[in-house]
């Protein structure tokens, strides 16, 4: 029998890059987003193309109970989720003080709230059958303080030590937990935070696919920490060896815009 993902934020971007692969491989799919139209289309080349079960929830996972009807509606189904990927997420470009609390509020709720509540959800099953994953995607932002982006990287903060922890946590259960720290990728993210004009963007960015590629491959090999591309992996490096005021400011001056 086939194994099942499910994977939220798949309508694009890494998420959808990813739920790619697992179909591909013959990995049943479970797609969660608020596009009904891309999950429908991505669902039906699934099925043609790869053989395998494609089952679409296009629901806000950020409001309440929902989380819980996908898992009650899949319990119903007799769906098992073996590899769980909460990917959803967005970021939010600008000075703490002239950002709208509405937005970071909701930022929390889907970078936090939700994928916290998701692997509470889907877990404890993969424990008691002692095999599973569950990849939560974090940021290269994670490992330091982010001025422009406060609270974007502050919630990814919380993604890799909360997925760290429940790494040791589960030691020896059978199954794997994983932060997925990518750098700046070519995905919908950039627009959707304002960041297209920011030096960090404007240096450069990964092509989504091949962060998928190394993203793929370490998560089923079980890596507790994915950070791809090398020049990413000597960036988080250097909290360790910098004084923590040193790097914020750094991070500033990568985050401003270009033409300011």
């Amino acid at each position: 029998m086939n194994k099942t993902v499910l994977i939220t934020g798949a309508s694009g971007g890494i998420g959808k890059e990813l739920a790619d692969r697992f179909a591909k491989d013959g990995y049943n799919v479970v797609l969660v987003a608020r596009s009904e139209d891309k999950l429908t289309e991505l669902a039906k080349k699934y099925q043609e193309s790869y053989r395998v079960q494609a089952t679409v929830f296009a629901k806000d996972i950020t409001l309440p109970g929902v989380a819980e009807e996908i898992a009650a509606e899949l319990k119903k189904k007799g769906i098992t989720i073996d590899y769980l990927v909460n990917n959803a997420g967005f970021g939010l470009y600008g000075e703490f003080l002239k950002t709208k609390l509405e937005q970071e509020m909701n930022m929390i709720d889907v970078n936090i709230k939700a994928l916290t509540i998701m692997t509470k959800l889907f877990l404890p099953d993969m424990v008691k059958r002692r095999q599973g994953g569950v990849m939560n995607v974090a940021s290269v932002g994670a490992f330091y303080p982010g001025p422009l982006m406060a609270v974007y990287f502050a919630t990814k903060a919380y993604v890799l030590s909360y997925t760290e922890a429940l790494e040791n946590e589960l030691s020896g259960t059978g199954v794997t937990v994983t932060a997925l720290c990518p750098g700046p990728t070519a995905t919908g993210f950039v627009g959707r935070a304002e960041l297209g004009s920011s030096k960090l963007y404007q240096s450069g960015v990964m092509e989504v696919g091949k962060v998928a590629d190394e993203a793929y491959r370490d998560f089923l090999r079980g890596k507790t920490l994915i950070i791809p591309g090398a020049i990413h992996r000597f960036i988080t490096s250097l909290p360790r060896l910098l004084p923590r005021k040193v790097m914020t400011r750094s991070i500033r001056q990568r985050t401003e815009q270009v033409d300011r």
